[in-house]
């Protein structure tokens, strides 16, 4: 790892708030140029910053190693020869050159432990350099843990209503732009929503950080940008070529607002509202409905010669003769025999009679059977 001066590295180390894991001299170039370019490389965390010279404190260019898909050498490793790696990302591929192929060796095994989280099986490394790529397995393990999930709560930040208005940037809350979704999920959102803004505010994908994730209308076309917002302990640092320090997330939210001269908004699902308000129903008052109970005939009593009041039974129907579709019967009006003088009178004689056998027992005799 080549020296590097005290003051510059601690300015280095304020600015992008990452560990160091490696450092050197690289040449890099994307697909499509013609020449690789000199500059100054550091590993940290899972970034790489690349820096002009060894003396800059702020960074040209960075590579996000989470996004790394492949990591090709043009050759198998040779003493005394350059070693060329291609590294595809998934939004670029770019190309780094170490004239030193042991130098070339090392940047191959920091570089794939960090992406991929595990020490590559096959490295022609030194036992001090394979134990120094346990030690940073292991840190970058605990740096990426699981951590207690990012608040999803949102606060009463409203957007201003003028470019000379501004987030309040002492207020430290989550924006009302802040959704828990991957970059993915992000750039879907505001690619099928366009009316509802521009801006969304995320977790990073080492979900210890935040990022910025907006989509810029051009002639051509859309574009989707992404960026990262790392979190300190005095606030917030926006990974751009100048880093940007802010106290607080609206602060980091109104500073895109204003470099974009307020072209780029909020991304804010709109919220339903009623705009009538209706009278609710009176409760009814009525008295609840009742079952009226069922009414039984009184019965008629009459006094018996003993002077007890036996209870009143109707005048059954009597029996003629059986015939072969069933029993008939008729009424007691219909009995064959003389017809008595006094209707009335005969009939009270038989429904006395009739009583006085049902107590005593003794069969009933029709009338023309005395």
């Amino acid at each position: 790892m080549a020296a590097t001066p005290v003051g510059v590295y601690k300015r280095r180390d304020t600015i992008t708030a990452l560990p160091l894991y490696y450092s050197g001299h690289l040449l890099k170039k994307y697909t499509g140029e013609k020449d690789f370019k000199k500059c100054y490389g550091e590993l940290r965390g899972s970034t790489i910053f690349l820096y002009t010279d060894q003396m800059h404190d702020t960074y040209s260019e960075k590579l996000d190693l989470q996004m790394l898909k492949s990591m090709a050498m043009d050759a198998p490793y040779q003493k005394n020869r350059s070693t060329i790696y291609t590294l595809t990302l998934s939004n670029e591929e770019v190309q780094l050159k170490v004239d030193n192929p042991n130098t070339g060796e090392e940047w191959r095994g920091f570089i794939m432990t960090v992406a991929t989280r595990e020490i590559p099986s096959k490295l022609q490394l030194l036992p001090g350099q394979i134990l120094r790529l346990e030690e940073v397995l292991s840190e970058e393990q605990k740096r990426l843990a699981p951590c207690s999930p990012l608040p999803t709560t949102t606060y009463p930040i409203h957007p201003s209503s003028s470019p000379g208005n501004t987030y309040d940037n002492t207020f430290s809350g989550i924006p009302p732009c802040f959704f828990p979704v991957s970059r993915q999920k992000a750039e879907k959102m505001l690619k099928e929503n366009t009316e509802y803004g521009n801006i969304i505010l995320r977790p990073s994908t080492d979900n210890t950080n935040y990022a910025i994730t907006l989509r810029q209308d051009n002639p051509s076309g859309p574009v989707m940008k992404s960026y990262k917002v790392l979190s300190i302990d005095t606030g917030f640092v926006i990974e751009l070529n100048s880093p940007v320090t802010v106290p607080s997330l609206a602060a980091v939210l109104d500073h895109f607002l204003i470099e974009t001269e307020f072209r780029l908004q909020p991304y804010l699902v709109p919220q339903t509202y009623d705009t009538c308000i209706e009278l609710p129903p009176v409760k009814s008052t009525l008295p609840p409905k009742t079952v009226p109970r069922a009414r039984v005939a009184p019965m008629i009593h009459t006094q018996s010669p003993a002077g007890d009041t036996p209870p009143s039974y109707p005048i059954p129907l009597i029996p003629t003769k059986a015939t072969e579709a069933g029993n008939e019967y008729q009424d007691a009006d219909d009995i064959s025999g003389p017809e008595p003088k006094d209707l009335h009178q005969e009939l009270r004689i038989a429904l006395q009679r009739r009583k006085e056998q049902i107590y005593t027992g003794t069969p009933f005799l029709r009338p023309t059977q005395k």
